[in-house]
């Protein structure tokens, strides 16, 4: 399938969206080359339209360009019979008169003597071109300072929503999609500064569903706070060895039980037959060192996960992958439900939990919050709710995530409250113990009722959870549920 971000990348700089500033200043450069003759240097965050900006110059301009990618090819060599050339002469276009636009991206990826005197060449060639050339840089001052100061500079800034919405808009009419405004807003708020991955966001979006709306937007909102998961996973099973698949790892902000979840979800996109197998046996013995981090707490063991999520994965892939693959969510985080807010908030009282009961969070995510939802479903069982608010000092968001309540309703509001005043009861009298003053108070046969429905369903749980878990584990869980048993 065509990638959008290369289908409508503008053609003309009056098509760019948003920097206005930078996309003057860099027609001015074009218009008055033959006066100054200097290199430009165009920086900025990744996804803003840099590259872009380029090529549509080019086309305004009626330049042929002539494209080098310095992290591909940049020795001295290189640089120089390519880009030096490119830059002289008209060697590259047939011979051809008149003027030619080199663009060299990934300009920022040129560091000492990794590349063996590209950066010095590709100043020298900047000093002494005959032909128009840019450069572009994510990191400004990863470059020299002898090259920086030998080009004009023109940042670009990141896009702003109010500058995506229109992009997406057009892309939806072309492409015959039917959306909800609320849809492209939230696309665009969610990438703001970077247009390219609104358009990919979209284009992924649109593939599954008939007709945008913002739920759908929602549903695939883990992107932003996943930086960079994308490109590593394009990166892990299309183009990176080993070590460069291992190299790039590094730079993802995921556990390696959340990277894992993405890669095992991902990976048949790619990959089939026997390099699926190998690499799913890659998965598997990463997942074998997760649990001896669960089982140890040694966080040490994670890097040998990570070895084989990156290092694995990339070793097992033969021959080839090109083309756009569609990446999303792992399954795993659907099926529980666990949106990144959801999980948030799992891990806000997970961690509640574990400070109040002295346990680790690992026991009060898997051990103990299970039976205060099962005991609390619904708030049906008011009194006990109540006390396990004042306990874990719960507010009512976590305390609708944790009964499966949904929104914070007039129920939940109330039981809030309630607890607050039982805190308050409990403070004045030193008691220290708000799930047993809970219990004291309750006055009527239903509740009595309730409160030996709620320790029988516990003692139950409890006796399955022994038969089914580890020693010490269980040993923690029962301690933080001893109140309610």
């Amino acid at each position: 399938m065509t990638d959008w971000t290369e289908k409508y990348r503008p053609s003309s700089l009056s098509e760019l969206r948003g920097n206005n500033k930078a996309r003057d200043a860099l027609k001015e450069w074009a218009e008055t080359w033959d006066d100054h003759r200097d290199a430009a240097i165009l920086h900025g965050s990744p996804g803003v339209g840099k590259t872009s900006a380029a090529h549509a110059l080019a086309n305004d301009m009626g330049w042929p360009t002539i494209e080098l990618n310095a992290s591909d090819q940049r020795t001295s060599s290189v640089v120089e019979r390519v880009a030096g050339e490119a830059a002289k002469s008209g060697t590259l276009t047939a011979g051809g008169s008149g003027r030619r636009l080199v663009v060299m991206d990934e300009a920022d990826n040129l560091h000492g003597n990794v590349d063996r005197g590209g950066s010095k060449a590709i100043t020298e060639v900047v000093k002494e071109s005959g032909q128009p050339m840019v450069l572009i840089a994510n990191e400004f001052y990863d470059m020299s300072n002898t090259l920086r100061n030998a080009c004009e500079t023109i940042e670009f800034r990141d896009v702003s929503a109010r500058s995506i919405v229109p992009a997406l808009r057009h892309i939806c009419k072309q492409e015959g999609i039917e959306y909800e405004k609320e849809a492209l807003k939230a696309i665009a708020d969610k990438n703001s500064g970077d247009l390219r991955s609104a358009v990919n966001d979209l284009q992924a979006i649109a593939e599954k569903s008939e007709r945008l709306t913002a739920e759908d937007v929602e549903v695939t909102g883990e992107r932003d706070r996943s930086s960079g998961i994308f490109d590593f996973l394009d990166a892990l099973f299309k183009e990176e060895d080993a070590q460069g698949a291992l190299q790039e790892s590094y730079d993802v902000d995921e556990t390696p039980d959340d990277l894992l979840n993405w890669v095992e979800d991902n990976v048949p996109k790619d990959y089939e037959g026997a390099e699926l197998a190998v690499a799913y046996d890659f998965l598997s013995n990463a997942d074998k060192w997760l649990g001896r981090v669960q089982a140890s707490q040694d966080y040490s063991y994670w890097r040998y996960a990570g070895d084989n999520i990156a290092a694995g994965v990339a070793a097992a892939r033969q021959g080839d992958k090109g083309g756009w693959t569609r990446y999303g969510p792992p399954s795993y985080w659907r099926k529980l439900g666990s949106s990144r807010a959801n999980r948030n908030k799992r891990d806000y009282v997970a961690r509640k939990i574990a400070e109040t009961d002295g346990v680790s969070m690992s026991t009060a995510r898997r051990e103990i919050l299970p039976f205060l939802a099962a005991m609390t479903h619904h708030c049906k069982n008011e009194d006990l709710t109540i006390a396990m608010t004042a306990k874990y000092d719960l507010d009512a968001e976590h305390v609708s995530f944790v009964t499966g309540s949904g929104k914070d309703t007039n129920k939940v509001q109330n039981i809030v409250e309630a607890a607050e005043e039982l805190q308050e009861e409990a403070a004045v009298e030193h008691s220290g113990g708000a799930f047993e003053g809970s219990f004291g108070s309750q006055s009527d046969g239903d509740s009595d009722a309730d409160s030996t429905s709620a320790s029988e369903d516990a003692e139950t749980a409890a006796v399955e959870a022994e038969a089914s878990g580890d020693g010490d584990d269980d040993d923690e869980a029962q301690s933080g549920l001893t109140d309610f048993a």
